[in-house]
């Protein structure tokens, strides 16, 4: 595979492919909040020992996978907290993983556009079976394709991040803006793939158009409805949709081999324009947990429609559906992302009340599999064995 059609399969992509057996070492940091052991036999009681279990599974995840640096965090009531950095921050100075750090969280960034958009259909701003074509024109199948459509990743339009012009154009100057319309442009180029509402197809070309939608209906930037609609009202206070590359400190080095040569390079300061509404966005360890859980129960909507967000429909694998902006993975509901660089897992399981946070600081994959996607069975298959995610064994198709 060339180094442009590896990239065509990966940009701004979710993917929900399993972990296989792991083994390894790197610096951990202090495990927190082990409270005395009970006679549940479900979720387990965070202690010492089973610390020393998930620090050995996340170790030899992290040496397995080549990857630089890990921060995890589990978080369950009554059960404690596991909070641990692995590995490195920076290749070249060898400076440890934080707690604290900013990171790019990729196709979380869903999560955040699709609520802004329930939150207009809960304010009576848009309805989600409106066709999108009443708000962009130009779409193929506008007419027919809904909101609902989009944001259940049931369009049937093209990805743009699958287009061979758009990867050329991103490889040659991968700091440089691109606007919205600029990323419709490579998708609309191409045929639809399918019916609007026959099959389910991640396709970062739907958020984009969600996007457009948002600021048609509000008169303001996205990232501003974002923050006033979302950010704010969710509580989070270091989570952000940055308009260029500017990037918080602190934070990682990101590594990622999607570069025209495919050697792994620094991608830290590309610029995330080009995933805008499916991926742009900046947030850390402590927001996520929040986040995971606002996003799972719903709290910023009502409850009709969080019970319409949550109706799942399969993206092929068993076990696992994509509702509205979220995915179900074993009663995992969340989202992950990936974006050069970095990858980010933010889940949340309702049955235990408990909360995962995975972010790390590359993007490339272990045969075949995104470093997320292991870390995050790696963890579950310890403390949720009735609930690993993902939990199977087949890699599925990618669709960027």
């Amino acid at each position: 595979m060339t180094p442009t059609a590896r990239i065509r399969l990966r940009r701004a992509c979710v993917a929900l492919a399993a972990a296989g057996a792991l083994i390894a070492p790197a610096a951990a940091g202090p495990a927190y909040g082990a409270p005395s052991p009970d006679t549940d036999t479900g979720f387990p009681v965070l202690t010492p020992a089973v610390a020393a279990k998930l620090d050995k599974a996340v170790r030899e995840t992290l040496r397995e996978a080549k990857v630089p640096g890990v921060i995890v965090g589990l978080w369950a009531p009554g059960k404690g907290s596991y909070v641990r950095t692995f590995g490195v921050a920076d290749k070249e100075t060898g400076a440890p993983m934080r707690t604290d750090f900013y990171s790019r969280i990729g196709s979380q960034t869903k999560t955040f556009t699709v609520t802004a958009l329930l939150r207009l259909v809960d304010q009576g701003g848009v309805g989600l079976d409106d066709p999108i074509g009443r708000y962009v024109s130009g779409v193929p199948n506008g007419d027919r394709i809904t909101l609902r459509e989009l944001a259940g990743m049931r369009s049937g339009l093209f990805n743009y991040s699958e287009d061979d012009a758009f990867d050329k154009a991103l490889d040659a100057d991968p700091r440089r803006p691109f606007p919205p319309q600029e990323l419709l442009s490579y998708s609309f180029k191409h045929p639809v793939n399918f019916a609007p509402g026959t099959q389910y197809e991640y396709s970062n070309t739907n958020l984009i158009l969600l996007g457009l939608v948002i600021e048609k209906v509000t008169g303001q930037p996205l990232q501003q409805v974002i923050k006033q609609q979302v950010v704010d009202p969710a509580g989070l206070h270091h989570t952000l949709f940055p308009t260029d590359a500017a990037f918080p400190s602190p934070h990682a080095q990101g590594y990622t081999d999607q570069s025209a040569s495919g050697d792994i390079v620094n991608a830290t300061d590309w610029n995330p324009s080009w995933a805008w509404a499916a991926g742009a966005m900046i947030s850390d360890l402590e927001d996520l947990r929040s986040w995971a859980k606002t996003l799972a129960t719903g709290t910023l909507l009502k409850p009709a429609t969080q019970a319409q967000r949550l109706k799942t429909t399969s993206v092929g694998i068993p076990g696992a559906g994509y509702g509205l902006g979220l995915f179900d993975v074993q009663g995992w509901i969340g989202h992950n992302g990936s974006l050069p660089g970095y990858e980010s897992l933010g889940i949340y399981l309702p049955e235990e009340k408990a909360t995962l946070v995975v972010l790390l600081n590359t993007d490339v994959l272990h045969d075949g599999q995104e470093p997320s996607t292991l870390f995050g069975e790696a963890v579950t298959e310890i403390v949720t064995p009735d609930h690993v995610y993902p939990g199977h064994k087949p890699v599925p198709p990618r669709h960027g």
